[in-house]
């Protein structure tokens, strides 16, 4: 198969474009590196069967050409990580809403199968858990800007639905909750990345707000095998489905547990989100999937515990340091 892959440059874009190489397809990344990295695809970049665009999906007229010359699309590319949408909430809402309407269009108008990849964070504060794909969304007020996030999200979603239900067209809408692994960059506020990096050098982690939040981090590879069986699955076309794990742990024992798997010399200190984003902003406690649904469509069972992942991630960023 012919795949194009938007945002392939990005943490989970490059491992998806990884194994679709292996896989033996042809794979086209477009993406115009504002979060993602040449760095990540260094791997294949002389495999006969990449080309690499850099071009935003936004650009119609590039995304065209890729789109009309393609059999299936995964659209990864999104304005990611809680300090890019907080500090940039303009970038995130015209990214997100702007770029998945351009890539739908055209993925409708040749019949293009497509992948979209949503988010965990469109449950907002719904304190009913674990949560399920048809639970209610409740999000907090519009001065907190990280809801624009989850609300782009939303109408990515709802576009990928209308677009099956009114035309036909192939979508399939993913829920990533949380996924973590080697090539992350903490750069953007993601949690585990920036614990790593600062517990290697031994420097203070600082934890935003309480520390009792909950989340589970799954694996990069686990989230990417249910990518590949998902787009081959008729099961799934025009639903919405939670990828991730239940494997749950506090943010402030996660930090413990880097300090102890790095042997740091880290402290932990905790300030409040206004400290950390220098404005004021809303969270929720707990962030847990409802996995039925990607279980009874393709038999998913997140694979790699935490502890493997943290030391994929510890290793990474010794290597690269």
């Amino acid at each position: 198969m012919n795949v194009l892959i938007t945002g392939g440059a990005g943490f989970i874009g490059s491992h998806l474009t990884e194994a679709l190489l292996s896989g033996g397809h042809l794979v086209t990344v477009v993406d115009d590196l504002s979060t993602g990295s040449l760095d990540n695809l260094s791997g294949v970049r002389d495999n006969s069967s990449f080309r690499f665009v850099r071009e935003s999906v936004r650009e119609t007229s590039t995304m065209t050409s890729l789109i009309d010359r393609c059999d299936m699309v995964f659209h990864l590319a999104a304005a990611v990580g809680v300090q890019l949408i907080v500090d940039h909430p303009v970038h995130t809402i015209e990214t997100n809403i702007h770029g998945s309407e351009v890539v739908l269009d055209l993925a409708n108008k040749f019949g293009r199968k497509i992948l979209v990849a949503s988010t965990s964070e469109v449950y907002g504060k719904n304190t009913k858990t674990p949560f399920n794909e048809d639970d209610d969304t409740t999000l907090g007020s519009t001065r907190f800007t990280r809801w624009s996030y989850a609300c782009s999200k939303m109408i990515d979603e709802f576009l990928a639905l209308a677009y099956h239900q009114e035309n036909g067209l192939e979508t399939i809408v993913c829920r990533f909750f949380n996924t973590v692994g080697s090539r992350q960059t903490g750069t953007y506020g993601m949690v585990v990345p920036r614990f790593v990096q600062r517990a290697l050098v031994g420097e203070t982690i600082e934890i935003y707000g309480s520390g009792t939040q909950t989340r589970c981090f799954c694996n990069v590879s686990d989230v990417v095998g249910a990518l590949l069986k998902l787009i081959d699955c008729d099961e799934a076309v025009g639903e919405v489905i939670n990828v991730g794990t239940t494997e749950s742990i506090s943010i402030d024992a996660l930090a413990d547990k880097i300090i102890e798997m790095t042997g740091s010399t880290s402290d932990k200190r905790v300030i409040s989100y206004e400290e950390a984003y220098g404005r004021p902003f809303d969270d929720m406690l707990v962030r847990l999937p409802d996995l039925g649904k990607i279980n009874r469509l393709i038999g998913y069972e997140p694979i790699v515990s935490l502890d493997e992942t943290l030391r994929q991630v510890i290793d990474f960023e010794r290597s690269r340091m």
